[in-house]
């Protein structure tokens, strides 16, 4: 599934085309996503500015003159800037028509994605309730162990509580706990405010990187303009079970956490 980073280098491809352009239209090929596409999709958009692309988490906000167009690219989703004209393939299920010939097109084979107009998009469930940005301000040492205290989950799981923090995906967690040196089965509630410090930034450190590296292609991934990315040549743990750990050469240990693949140094994390 695509992560934060993935999520950011898809909104770094397509906002420099789009930004400051009209909507003159929109085709739904199919509402069948993870949620229903709005049936007045094009009667909503049609005509209004774009002024804004951002992203929250791993939501895509395009924000218009009147409300939010909200995308989320689920387990195989990508967007791609075409000519209008361009060929329409098999899951290509919505076109945002832009002026000068431009089509955003969502393209998902397995349909987990989401398409839809929100009225007010910060004050929307699926926005409202998430936590602060791991790349903001507000994602701090101080706020992290505040949230910790009194938590018996494993620390891994706190990361990717969306409520905690937002967009901290599987593959980032694993690596991020890597770098800090912590075990990721480790209470986060056991976890003094000194190591934190080095989680948080372990965390920006590792999402930087990939988003500088184009994001992970592990299967259906791949950029705006085609291509893959490139950080999973750079992964120091994520999918490497039973190979030696690039710092001691421990082999590195596989377990579940919270039902996700967790693979981890046993000598290197603690």
């Amino acid at each position: 599934m695509p992560e934060l980073p993935e999520v950011e280098v898809t909104r770094l491809g397509v906002a420099p085309y789009l930004l400051g352009r009209h909507l003159e239209g929109a085709i739904v090929r199919d509402r069948r996503l993870r949620l229903p596409v709005n049936a007045d999709l094009a009667e909503r958009v049609t005509g209004q500015c774009l002024l804004n692309l951002r992203r929250r988490g791993k939501y895509l906000l395009l924000d218009l003159e009147q409300g939010s167009i909200l995308i989320h690219l689920g387990m195989s989703g990508h967007l791609r800037i075409l000519p209008r004209a361009a060929p329409v393939q098999k899951h290509d299920h919505v076109d945002l028509l832009f002026a000068h010939d431009l089509c955003l097109r969502f393209h998902d084979p397995r349909r987990f994605g989401v398409v839809r107009w929100l009225v007010d998009a910060d004050d929307d469930p699926l926005i409202r309730y998430l936590g602060p940005e791991p790349l903001g301000e507000y994602f701090t040492a101080e706020y992290l162990y505040r949230c910790s205290r009194g938590r018996q989950a494993a620390i891994k799981s706190l990361l990717m509580d969306a409520r905690v923090v937002v967009g901290v995906g599987n593959i980032y967690a694993n690596e991020a706990l890597f770098a800090a040196g912590i075990d990721p089965r480790r209470s986060a509630g056991r976890i003094a405010l000194p190591r934190y410090a080095k989680l948080v930034q372990s965390v920006r450190d590792v999402l930087e990187a990939a988003i500088v590296q184009g994001g992970t292609t592990l299967r259906d991934f791949t950029r705006p303009d085609g291509k893959n990315g490139y950080f999973r040549l750079s992964l120091a743990v994520y999918g490497r079970e039973r190979e030696p750990c690039p710092h001691c050469g421990t082999p590195l240990t596989g377990a579940r956490i919270g039902g996700r693949a967790t693979v981890f140094c046993p000598r290197c994390q603690h």
